[in-house]
């Protein structure tokens, strides 16, 4: 097999103009720009949820929890081929091209962590490698939802926020979509923290959801939300991320955050799609539903989320903790759909691997 790299880089320029853009300062209202092209939000994307924990070369997972922008997913189905222990690489086919993001998610009950190692285009598909560890940090075959996403111009149809951020270990900003046309930024604080500043998305109060995924091909890395401050002219996220030694490591990290829209940045199509946020209580303007249904949550260990009237086949979820330990989230096992009723079973660990009720951010979409 031929060694491929998997660290996609800033286009021709884009890194310099971004540095510039953090230095006017994250809190500051985006300067207004030329409105951008209308365009399908995302321009390409593919989920699939991986329920092997050792396949063979050229597995195809479950044809019920995948799909993707290409002609006929069904015909031309999400592969992962497994490398090593808890190494993997997910082929999309068709959706080749660069300026995406990518998210994983463990699926395990036993505190097993998965975090994107890279993304490289692979002829016309796109290749997303996943590398998954248990509480100790040692390598360790796992269950995990994967996405890849990539935006450009401007929603239509428009309605909603939604932006993503794939950060350098800097602050650098190595890819960026934002709906309303304005330029994310990052800030590198201290080791492991930085502040993501997304102009001219969201509200005043917290509304919408955030996921996180820690990007590193060197070492087992967590990455999560430590916190969420809203304003009138953008959102500030504060990013921590974590080695398994459960010190604050420096590593890369994606970012996305969506309101009235799925998480891989779509809305209506799909039709069926939700997210919830507990940090304690659940904030009305986190808690969406895309049939106008009300979330409900229940349980701790794990968590129950209840999303009446959007479970639909071809679908797929992610977790992310929030808070500023080194604790982390995941799902204890895949989601179930009765009907037409989804559930989520969001899981949380504390630093020595024992699951915890612990803030949380889950979002759920169908394809559809």
């Amino acid at each position: 097999m031929h060694a491929r790299s998997f660290a996609p880089s800033a286009r021709p320029g884009r890194a310099v103009l971004l540095i510039l853009a953090l230095l006017a300062a994250l809190l500051a209202a985006a300067v207004p720009t030329a409105a951008p092209a209308h365009a399908a939000v995302p321009d390409r994307w593919g989920f699939a949820y991986l329920d092997n924990p050792t396949p063979p070369l050229g597995y195809v997972p479950d044809t019920t929890r995948q799909w993707g922008s290409w002609t006929s997913p069904a015909a031309n189905p999400v592969k992962v081929d497994q490398l090593a222990v808890g190494s993997y690489l997910v082929h999309f086919p068709l959706i080749a091209g660069p300026g995406g993001i990518a998210h994983a998610t463990a699926v395990d009950r036993t505190g097993n962590w998965c975090q994107i190692k890279g993304w490289s285009t692979a002829g016309t598909g796109q290749d997303v490698a996943v590398n998954c560890y248990k509480p100790t940090g040692a390598p360790a075959n796992t269950l995990f939802t994967v996405l890849y996403t990539t935006s450009s111009g401007v929603p239509s149809p428009a309605g909603g926020s939604y932006g993503y951020t794939y950060s350098a270990i800097s602050g650098a900003v190595l890819a960026q979509y934002n709906s309303a046309g304005a330029v994310n930024t990052v800030s590198h604080g201290s080791t492991g923290i930085w502040k993501a500043w997304l102009p001219g998305l969201g509200l005043s109060t917290q509304a919408g959801n955030i996921q996180v995924t820690a990007v590193d091909a060197s070492q087992g890395a967590r990455c999560k939300v430590a916190d969420w401050v809203p304003g009138a002219t953008g959102q500030t996220v504060v990013v921590t991320c974590f080695n398994a030694a459960n010190a604050p490591y420096d590593t890369k990290w994606t970012l996305s955050y969506s309101v009235k829209r799925a998480v891989h940045g779509p809305a209506f199509p799909p039709k069926y799609f939700g997210h919830l946020w507990f940090n304690g209580g659940v904030p009305a303007g986190t808690n969406l539903n895309s049939t106008g249904a009300v979330n409900t949550l229940a349980g701790s260990v794990p968590f129950t989320v209840t999303m009446p009237g959007v479970a639909l086949a071809q679908d797929t979820a992610h977790v992310t903790a929030y808070g500023s330990g080194p604790g982390w989230c995941g799902q204890a096992m895949p989601w179930t759909r009765t009907g037409t009723t989804l559930r989520l079973y969001p899981i949380c660990f504390n630093p020595g691997g024992t699951a915890v009720s612990a803030p949380f951010l889950a979002a759920y979409t169908s394809a559809f």
